[in-house]
């Protein structure tokens, strides 16, 4: 059984460019600012976390997550503020803290870093990276962003950063450290570092049925275990819609989602998704698509 009362229950966006009530598409400035209501709204209501993605595409209009954040922090009190997630491969791990810390502060100790390393690889050849470098990127960037979450001096040497001697970085925070997530879409070798460096884990499961991954969870604890780590509670990110009534949300969730589906696909390999697909991921898969009640 699981305790209800542990649960925590967030939202997420990567800013889509959507369609007005008239057909026309929002321009990213009325998109990002509809975000800043909808996370004031959040808050209101009780949602535990808003997460905010970081693209940087023309379908996307959130490039910098950080200044979304802050402007969501100025009008609310309790949620949570996420990145969903922060391309830690493409960005440097010293403004990476220096503007988590910031958002620390300026919300009272609210602010959640998602590192991962990106499912769409614009912001590479954009910040001057080699996709060739893909892996390696992400685990120098990881180590040097864990010894500056410590917020003491660090001296650091490495291939794709820049080399420190004894350097204090600000701000610091006035709370416990930033509290950090590692973003995984299913690989064995990510749980094991995530539990090595003493990380929190959301999983994005963007399809089948999400007992799948239940081998991903006893292989966290049992690697937390072996490195001497907290085992935390596990995030999970997926598809959703919720709507009043149950089939105008199964409704407009087929139209949109598919269109994202297929937009990406094209680039991809992927066929395009059938209805059929759709509704088996709404009935025993993980799109969380339907009425309050149906989706809790």
């Amino acid at each position: 059984m699981v305790d209800v009362d542990k649960l925590q229950f967030g939202l997420e966006t990567f800013g889509d460019i959507v369609s007005a009530e008239d057909g026309t598409l929002l321009t990213a400035g009325q998109s990002i600012r509809q975000i800043v209501k909808e996370g004031e709204l959040a808050d209101k209501l009780g949602v535990d976390v808003i997460g905010v993605g970081e693209h940087h595409r023309p379908d996307y209009s959130v490039s910098s997550p950080e200044i979304v954040l802050g402007a969501i922090a100025s009008v609310t009190k309790q949620i949570k503020l996420a990145t969903a997630v922060t391309v830690l491969s493409s960005d440097d791990p010293v403004r990476v803290y220096e503007r988590f810390a910031t958002l620390e502060g300026l919300s009272g100790g609210r602010a959640q870093v998602m590192l991962g390393r990106g499912s769409f690889t614009e912001s590479f050849p954009l910040f001057g990276y080699d996709l060739t470098d893909y892996d390696d990127l992400f685990n120098e960037k990881l180590e040097m962003y864990s010894q500056l979450i410590k917020e003491k001096p660090i001296t650091w040497h490495g291939k794709f950063t820049q080399s420190l001697k004894d350097q204090d970085v600000y701000p610091k925070t006035d709370y416990d450290g930033i509290e950090t997530y590692i973003g995984i879409g299913g690989s064995p070798e990510s749980i094991i570092r995530t539990a090595k460096y003493g990380y929190k884990v959301i999983l994005a499961i963007i399809g089948g049925q999400a007992d799948r991954f239940v081998p991903y969870l006893d292989l966290y604890k049992k690697a937390a275990g072996q490195f001497g780590m907290p085992v935390y509670p596990v995030a999970v990110h997926s598809h959703g819609f919720i709507a009043d009534d149950e089939d105008e949300a199964v409704e407009v969730a087929w139209k949109n989602i598919k269109a994202n589906f297929d937009r990406i696909g094209l680039t991809r390999g992927w066929a395009p998704m059938s209805r059929e697909q759709f509704d088996g991921e709404t009935k025993v898969g993980s799109f969380y698509v339907g009425n309050p009640e149906h989706v809790a």
